[in-house]
């Protein structure tokens, strides 16, 4: 199981190398990081738990409007890869990618009216990358997808 998640970790990073040497790429920095910042860091900023921390107390921090801790490329990078693998796309997906039709929990957040969700939803879908929007768990995730997540820095 380790050697697993260890190979799955550097499937990541080594994708997300090489896709940044693509110019034109979405990138953390440039792109995500400014709306993460004006539309998530209010509950998902410095004074958020780590993950393990969360998972050990959910009802807590659910009540206290906090979720876990993405205030940095690493941080926000566990939930798309590894170790919450598909969690940032599970809860922003608009639920065109779902059985039921259901957005995600956070999905409402990503803008005021389904104009500007849809146009950050495309941004964030972008920088993870064709093909590795993954709405699943680690143990589902196949090599083709876990190949397309670029989620560049």
């Amino acid at each position: 199981m380790r050697t697993v998640i260890l190979l799955a970790a550097l499937a990541v990073t080594a994708t997300s190398m090489a896709s940044a040497a693509l110019a034109a790429e979405i990138t953390y920095r440039k792109h995500v990081l400014p709306l993460w910042e004006q539309k998530c860091m209010g509950c998902h900023g410095k004074a958020s738990p780590y993950l393990g921390e969360f998972d050990q107390n959910k009802e807590k921090f659910a009540k206290m409007m906090v979720g876990p801790r993405m205030d940095s490329y690493a941080n926000l990078v566990a939930f798309v890869g590894w170790p919450d693998t598909g969690a940032l796309m599970r809860r922003l997906d608009d639920g065109k990618n779902t059985k039921n039709g259901k957005p995600g929990n956070m999905y409402g957040y990503l803008g005021s009216d389904d104009a500007e969700r849809q146009k950050n939803l495309v941004l964030i879908k972008s920088w993870v990358g064709e093909g590795g929007w993954f709405l699943g768990r680690l143990r589902e995730l196949d090599k083709a997808t876990l190949e397309n997540m670029k989620v560049v820095e």
